[in-house]
């Protein structure tokens, strides 16, 4: 497509574009569980500069607007959780998500920090994001049950 998007570290200056982004790009996952309480369309502003200061978050930015984003965190025992990985509706299908999940990764593999692996998480029926995750070389490691409609899939890979 030719895109000329770039990527960069995010941080507390971009935690309103980055909370706007992920209102818009999850109201397509409320749709399709029929529940608009979920956690990234309720979060506050604060809760998003709190998760880029505790971990590591990336922006894909075309030209000054951010289009897409990722947060990820290493625990003490050396698991990367991977969250929010969003990318605006309009920029999907163009490879900007698998870029910044090669990217989001590739910061914790360098970062002297010696993940052992990559953990995230998804809607069962969130069948975009489970073909991205596993061409990324992801495997399913568990599920758990939210509530009657829907269950969170969680996917790993060694780092």
């Amino acid at each position: 497509m030719g895109l000329s998007v770039t990527i960069s570290a995010a941080d507390a200056r971009d935690a309103e574009q980055i909370l706007k982004l992920q209102y818009l790009c999850y109201q397509s996952e409320a749709e399709l569980y029929g529940d608009w309480s979920i956690e990234p369309l309720t979060q506050s502003l604060d809760a998003v500069r709190a998760e880029l200061a505790a971990g590591h978050g990336l922006v894909a930015r075309l030209g000054d607007e951010v289009i897409a984003s990722v947060r990820a965190r290493t625990d003490e025992d050396g698991t990367v959780h991977i969250a929010k990985l969003i990318v605006h509706p309009r920029m999907r299908r163009h490879g900007i998500g698998g870029r910044l999940l090669d990217a989001i990764e590739h910061h914790f593999a360098a970062a002297g920090t010696a993940p052992k692996r990559f953990q995230l998480f998804t809607g069962h029926r969130s069948e975009g994001n489970l073909r991205l995750y596993r061409a990324k070389g992801y495997a399913r490691t568990g599920a758990r049950e939210i509530g009657p409609r829907l269950t969170l899939v969680t996917l790993e890979k060694a780092a």
